[in-house]
């Protein structure tokens, strides 16, 4: 899969994706922590760790509009496009329960949002198998070697001493 918007060769999207996906991961535990009883002030952080994953998620929403435009119309795009729409579902489920608590004194997580948001991260976890294989189709197609195998010594390396090199 090519991508329109790249950084030294690789697409910005899988790795934008990270961000908000890790962040509502932060927030869950956060909001787990504050159902369980923990002090006040985590279900307020799990609810601002929310609001900026989903900036990130805005972001990296964009970013994967842009490459979708470009998948060729073979299983590669099906995959781009179920993958999208995993991501999107996760964050219209964190936008919902983002909404509710918003409505809250605290902003305080409830075991009903708790709930929402461990089936959004169960659909994150989909989307993010999907994204590695579409990265893993991204690398096939590349010419660069993606084991650590191209980092070895060089063929003609100084051995035993200034000036003298390895025959070989």
């Amino acid at each position: 899969m090519q991508s329109r918007l790249r950084v030294h060769g690789h697409p910005i999207q899988p790795m934008l994706v990270t961000f908000p996906f890790g962040l509502f991961v932060c927030a869950t535990v956060f909001d787990l922590a504050d159902v369980l009883g923990g002090p006040v002030f985590l279900g307020l952080v799990g609810y601002w760790t929310t609001v900026a994953a989903l900036v990130a998620a805005g972001l990296a929403t964009a970013a994967g509009m842009v490459d979708l435009w470009d998948v060729p119309g073979d299983p590669t795009r099906r995959t781009a496009v179920i993958f999208n729409l995993l991501n999107g579902a996760v964050a219209v489920l964190f936008v919902f329960a983002c909404l509710i608590r918003s409505g809250l004194p605290d902003h305080g997580a409830t075991v009903g949002l708790l709930v929402v948001e461990v089936l959004g991260l169960l659909l994150g976890a989909a989307g993010v198998r999907l994204g590695a294989s579409l990265v893993r189709q991204f690398d096939q197609g590349r010419g660069e070697p993606t084991t650590f195998d191209g980092f070895g010594p060089p063929a003609t390396s100084v051995a035993g001493g200034f000036g003298r090199r390895r025959r070989g």
